[in-house]
């Protein structure tokens, strides 16, 4: 999961660009881009990291992330085997720069609430599930209008997201990245936390990966995500439980150890501490 700016050839000299994907795994790589970016996931669930968040994603998902913030989305393998033989529209991606109706349009007065809303998009916002329903045809179906009617469609929708108060900050301080500098290394130790999450990954480990000493990997990596390794390991560890909790029929013991704790006192305490509430709780809840 490579740290990358990204360039792509198809959004150069365009100030809105809709890119539609059906292939699970959004992204290769954490990476970050000039444009802002209206993700909405229409089939797909798994994890993703904007900025220092971590959290679970299912259908329904609508991410706003700001100019040069850090992000994700990861599907589980479980994605790649249901739709092997059944590709599906996953994904709708709106990139777009903030003049993409006019230069200086959004400092004016009539459209402060977009220009906060754009202010806030650096720590990136998660709109509620009944936004993204709300628009999930209009979605789905704006790459089949005009250059014209793709900027209108997208101004009502933002709009209609700076209007709600159905919203979550994401990533607790700024991540935003003007740089690429040790982009290849956090890329693998990433990969490599999203892949043996279930595994007794210890310090030393993940140290390995990364090809330092444990103290210069503690700083590097906390620099770079504003967490430390353990949070951030507990953090993937418990947002992959949810979904086993809310999706299948294991007991708490069996989900306990399939996202890799040993310990059900522990399982329980890191869930408390990073959903609010305890495993039985939010399985009964939801």
């Amino acid at each position: 999961m490579k740290l990358v700016l990204k360039h792509p050839e198809e959004i150069i000299n365009k100030r809105v660009t809709v890119i539609k994907k059906d292939t699970p795994c959004l992204d290769s790589s954490w990476h970050y881009h000039a444009q802002y970016e209206l993700i909405y996931i229409s089939v797909s669930h798994g994890i993703r990291f904007v900025g220092d968040s971590v959290s679970q994603f299912c259908a329904g998902d609508l991410v706003l992330v700001g100019p040069y913030l850090p992000h994700l989305w990861l599907n589980e393998p479980s994605h790649y085997e249901e739709n092997l033989n059944n590709k599906k529209v996953n994904t709708i991606v709106l990139k777009f720069t903030e003049d993409f109706i006019g230069e200086g349009t959004f400092n004016n007065p009539e459209f402060s609430k977009i220009k906060k809303m754009f202010d806030q998009s650096k720590y990136g916002i998660s709109f509620g599930r009944e936004l993204g329903q709300k628009f999930h045809k209009e979605l789905l179906n704006i790459n089949k209008l005009s250059i014209a009617e793709q900027s209108i469609k997208l101004l009502s929708i933002l709009n209609t997201l700076s209007l709600t108060d159905d919203k979550e900050i994401l990533s607790s301080t700024d991540m935003r990245q003007y740089t690429s500098e040790n982009s290849d290394r956090i890329d693998t130790v990433l990969k490599y936390i999203s892949d043996n999450y279930a595994s007794n990954i210890s310090l030393d480990d993940i140290s390995e990966v990364a090809c330092m000493t444990t103290n210069s990997f503690c700083r590097f990596f906390k620099k770079i995500t504003n967490k430390s390794f353990t949070q951030f390991l507990n953090e993937v560890r418990i947002r992959n439980a949810s979904r086993y909790l809310i999706q299948n029929n294991l007991s708490v013991s069996e989900v306990s150890y399939l996202v890799g704790y040993n310990s059900i006192t522990n399982f329980n305490k890191q869930f408390k501490q990073i959903m609010g509430s305890t495993p039985k709780s939010y399985r009964k809840a939801i």
